[in-house]
This record gives structure tokens, sequence and C-alpha cells, in this order.
């Protein structure tokens, strides 16, 4: 059998959250190839020896362009912060490795289009870390929509909220500067909009309404320095659907009380469907019943007839969580590499995350409706 070599980039929360599922993915699925943990990077030579001997890494590098370099490696995972996705992943590429990268794909939609283009070029393997996509209840909600279960779509309505930016005391970080991230929009609204591609398709047009709340946060914790804020709290947006739905889009890291709300409603003209993340194992089916008083929403729970969940469990109702839809992204992941067709974007479909992501920028700048297309 095959072995694959992973070098991986990072060692904070998305790393660690890379290293289990890697780690996972070996012991929860037959997989097509092995996994070794050859070499993970990390700028602080400390950090990165300490991480690779905690998590099973066979050696460390203090330079991200020696691990790509390191012939024990085959594929570069990339879990560092958004503006160094694009000369990292482009040295991949130009160095023959399949690539994993976190989202949002690039800071720019340039930086986007030349990672998509390298990657085409290249003929490689390439995948990007929308991991909410790889939730069997997500398969099941797309299975409901695509066989005609809800009828005609005629409304999306998502939100991605969360509050740990709520506080205008919470510092400064990479997040707040809009050559590194891209605020709450990018942070968190790159993955719903990904999520409603996946789910009903292209987006067509868009309107949209940007705000900054906190205009200033402390250079630190305690600093009564503070830094001007240049990224987006919250975005608001309407959306038009190539299949002629309509929907709504909002996203906000400042909305108390919401950790992972995650969430859609999706209407047909037979029924309708939620879903909402921080209840991962469920979503929520509208038929319209013939008999008066029992209308009303089922309630339907993940289990072991949907595809990757009983690889965890073999019963229903006692849930997966977050890490395990890394290590199913994981498997689509080695699997894609080894030939085998399945599930998860590509470069080429964040690109398209991209240009719906800066489509909205721009609606909102402008203040008008704005084809995607334009872009």
């Amino acid at each position: 059998m095959r072995t694959l070599g992973i070098g991986l980039i990072g060692t904070g929360f998305m790393g660690r959250a890379h290293a289990l599922a890697f780690r996972n993915a070996n012991a929860v699925f037959e997989l097509p190839a092995r996994i070794h943990l050859a070499a993970l990077a990390d700028a602080d030579a400390i950090r990165a020896e300490r991480c690779a001997s905690a998590w099973g890494f066979a050696h460390s590098h203090a330079d991200w362009r020696q691990l790509i370099e390191n012939p024990q490696v085959d594929l570069i995972a990339i879990a560092t912060p958004n503006h160094l996705h694009h000369p990292m992943a482009m040295a991949a590429l130009a160095a023959g490795k399949a690539v994993y990268c976190e989202k949002p794909l690039a800071v720019s939609l340039d930086q986007a289009r030349e990672m998509r283009d390298a990657a085409a070029s290249a003929g490689l393997v390439t995948r990007v870390g929308y991991n909410y996509q790889h939730n069997p209840i997500i398969a099941l909600a797309r299975e409901l929509i695509d066989s005609g279960e809800l009828g005609e779509i005629i409304s999306f309505q998502g939100e991605f909220s969360e509050d740990f930016m709520a506080d205008a005391d919470t510092p400064w970080s990479w997040r707040c500067d809009p050559q590194h991230a891209g605020g709450a929009l990018a942070d968190l609204g790159s993955h719903l909009l990904a999520l409603a591609r996946h789910l009903l398709g292209a987006v067509e047009a868009v309107c949209a309404d940007s705000h900054t709340a906190h205009r200033q946060r402390p250079a630190s914790t305690g600093s009564n320095e503070r830094l001007a804020i240049r990224v987006d709290d919250q975005t608001h947006a309407l959306l038009r659907f190539a299949n002629g739905c309509r929907g709504s889009f909002s996203t906000s890291w400042l909305k108390h009380g919401y950790k992972n709300h995650l969430a859609f409603e999706i209407s047909g003209t037979r029924g309708t469907l939620a879903f909402d993340q921080e209840r991962l194992n469920e979503l929520r089916l509208y038929r319209p019943h013939e008999r008066p008083g029992m209308d009303g929403f089922q309630r339907l729970l993940a289990g072991p007839t949907l595809p990757g969940y009983a690889a965890f469990c073999p019963a229903a109702g006692h849930q997966l969580g977050y890490n395990d839809l890394k290590t199913l992204e994981v498997r689509a992941l080695i699997e894609a590499v080894c030939g085998m067709p399945g599930p998860g974007p590509d470069f080429a479909e964040a690109y398209e995350v991209e240009r719906l992501a800066t489509a909205i920028r721009l609606a909102a700048r402008e203040q008008r409706w704005v084809e995607v297309d334009e872009l």
C-alpha cells in the first residue's frame, strides 16, 4: 500500500485540528494509502519541535520552505494565518506536491486566481478546509434538495454568527488586518457562502451592507494603545441564485450568545429544511400534513445509515463532533490524492467562493447590485 508523507505548517488551533484529523483518519477508516506524519513546521523552532513530538510527527522545521523541500513530504497541509496561504501553496505546487489549505483560500481575488491556475497547470490534487460540508447530515440535506423532496427551491436564509469579538476590549489580532485576513465575512461568512453553493449552486448577483461597530481595539491585552479596525464586524447581503432561488446572508463575530451559529433555512414549494451547526447532528424538516393539527417540523437525527457516520459509531443519536468532520474531510482528501473521486472543494471551487465574497464587498462599498460575473 502507498504511503503518503504529510507535512503540516502551523501549530495553532487549526494546526492541532489537522494533526488530529490525520491521526484519526488512519484509525477510523480503511484508507487507500497509509498516512505518515512526516514533518511539521512553525516559525518558533522550540514550539515546532515540541508539537511535532506531541502530535507524532517525525521531524520539525522552523522554516516552512524546508518542510516543502523535505523529500519525505508528499502532501502539504497549510493551517496558518490567511496571508500565508498564497506563498505556501504556490511553493508547494511548484514542488509538485498536493495541497490541503485552510479557508479562505487567499486574501485577494488575484491571489486566489493564481492559486487556482497554478493547481490546474500542475495537475495536482488540492482541497480547501470547508469542513462543514463533510457533515453526514449535510449530505442528507443535499440529497433531500436534489431529489425534489422540498419541491422547487425558492428561498435561502443563512447566517454564521459567533461572539468571540463581541467585547470592544477584545484586543487586535491578525484577523483585524485587511492585508492578513478579511473580517467576519472572510473568517466566518466564507463557510456559509461555500455551504450555500454546495447545496444550491452558483449565485448570480448580490447586494450588501457591511458594518464595523468597534472601530478601535487595544493593541494587546491590557494595552492603552488603540489600533484602528479596517475590516467588517458584520455583513449582510441579498443573493440571487442561478436556479432562481432568492436568499439572504448574514455574518457577524459580535453576536452575543452564539458560538458556532452556522445556520440555514431552505424553503421550497413542498417543504422547508433547517440546520444549525450548534446542533450539528440534526436537521429539521417540514412537509405539509393533510391531517389538521399535525403540522410541524420533524427532527431528523444523524445515524449510521448516513455515509461516514458509522465509522465513528454504530448507533444513531450518539453524535459526531467538529474534529470528526475534519477527519471525514481528510478521508476525502486522501482518496482524492489516490485517484478516487469524492467530495470536497478544490482550489477551483474555493476561488468561486472568493469571487462571491469579493462581489459582496464590492456591492457593500458601492451600494448596488453586483453581478458575480463582473469579477
